[in-house]
């Protein structure tokens, strides 16, 4: 246990620049249960690889290196548009490259397993008060926790089916996921993707856009959220805006700091800038609108303990997100790019007028979830994985052909596993619980 404590120490102080005990927000955020403890380190997920502590089905590792998320979970799949900001197909896919690199996809799929698990148990956890939750989920019915195995093989064949089929059809790993039924149980989300789209009857109200920018203004600007935003001074707004207006696709209106964002990088700096006409005219001019993210990119975490698999991760940082989300996705961000500044890498990216993230309460808690809807989603996340995986190597089906012989003989042994760690997570999330409470 001594020993335990002290790797999730070393690892969360490489990461986070300090040690739990000294309340770091994001070590706060992460001991709030299990699963936003996974969500917040993989890293330890990586250690536990390396060291044996998580040992996957030997012959996985036959799989040929692919590109892969890296921190691949259920929350880091969502609807976004095609392009970035600026197209208007709103697909379900991958939504974080933060940490992808080229890598085993076994890797994605345990760690999508093993947030599954913990999903399931924040469900349950939730009913029985162990867990709070800022959603309200009072009286919502609740998926049957019989529905966890069933997903998780669900998830698997989901995989392979889509990697079955790109042999026989290699376009196929160009096929996207549009078409959501009221059966679904993403139906209401992927409603709320297109409805923030521009044209969308929400744009002005619920888009990303609308929802950071005071859109009744001219000139367009951030809103005044100091709980979210941050001001620059006129200095260091002059200076970003020199060193990062020739990575945009038109004039830069307005910056500002981001504060708090995201779980696993919470602590990296970050920047959006609102980009659009330099003759700005008024709303009819607000579809050209849009916010890009400058956000500090650290290595991805499977590297640090996995740093020979390929010579490109051997790529700056931001470079290697870049990469790798230009060969995941099929239309990738139309702004997306990195920049070296300040001593380190910032990716450039756009941020999606129609985000729309997937909590675990969305997947576990309504009538649809409830009637084998968590089973649907871990199906429809296979289906995403697959296709993004596929695309690492679109000159041959060579990484299609492997997972059709080799997946189905580790499937059942894969969740095993799976459900294994899912406790180690658990008793982790209880230490690092001591740790900030110490």
């Amino acid at each position: 246990m001594a020993k335990r404590i002290q790797l999730i120490r070393d690892e969360l102080s490489r990461v986070d620049g300090l040690a739990p005990e000294a309340g770091l927000a994001k070590h706060h955020k992460m001991a709030a249960n299990p699963f936003v403890f996974l969500r917040g380190s993989a890293q330890l997920f990586y250690a536990d690889l390396a060291s044996g502590v998580l040992s996957l089905p030997k012959t996985m590792e036959e799989l040929p290196l692919t590109t892969i998320m890296g921190d691949c979970h259920t929350s880091n799949f969502g609807f976004l548009s095609e392009e970035g900001s600026h197209g208007d197909s709103v697909i379900f896919a991958p939504n974080d490259f933060d940490d992808a690199c080229i890598g085993h996809a076994g890797w994605d799929l345990a760690r999508f397993c093993t947030s599954l698990v913990l999903c399931a148990d924040y469900a349950q956890g939730l009913v029985a008060g162990r867990y709070t939750s800022e959603s309200d989920i009072t009286g919502k019915e609740t998926m049957d926790a019989a529905d966890l195995r069933p997903a998780l093989e669900a998830f698997l064949t989901a995989y392979l089916e889509v990697c079955q089929a790109g042999i026989d059809s290699p376009n196929n790993r160009m096929c996207i996921l549009s078409d959501f039924k009221k059966s679904h149980v993403l139906h209401k989300r992927y409603l709320k993707a297109k409805q923030r789209a521009s044209g969308g009857q929400e744009f002005e109200l619920k888009s990303s856009l609308a929802k950071e920018v005071a859109i009744d203004q001219t000139p367009l600007r951030f809103r005044d959220r100091p709980e979210r935003f941050e001001r620059l001074k006129q200095k260091s707004y002059q200076q970003m805006e020199y060193i990062f207006a020739p990575y945009m696709d038109d004039k830069v209106l307005d910056i500002v700091s981001r504060l708090n964002a995201g779980t696993g990088s919470v602590n990296m700096e970050r920047y959006y800038l609102l980009v659009g006409p330099e003759g700005y005219q008024g709303k009819q001019d607000l579809s050209l609108c849009h916010i890009v993210e400058v956000k500090q990119q650290r290595h991805a975490a499977p590297l640090y303990h996995f740093p020979d698999l390929s010579p490109v991760n051997r790529l700056n940082p931001a470079h290697l997100t870049v990469t790798c989300q230009q060969r995941m996705q099929r239309r990738p961000d139309l702004v997306l790019d990195e920049v070296e500044w300040k001593q380190a890498h910032w990716l450039v990216r756009s941020r999606h007028h129609a985000r729309v993230g997937i909590d675990p309460e969305h997947i576990t808690f309504g009538k649809r979830a409830s009637k084998g809807g968590f089973i649907q989603y871990a199906a429809t996340c296979g289906q995403a994985l697959a296709l993004a995986h596929c695309r690492g190597d679109r000159r041959s089906v060579q990484f299609e052909k492997a997972v059709n012989s080799i997946l189905p003989k580790v499937s059942a042994d894969l969740i095993e596993t799976c459900l294994a760690y899912a406790e180690v997570v658990k008793q982790d999330w209880a230490i690092l619980n001591d740790l900030v409470n110490h």
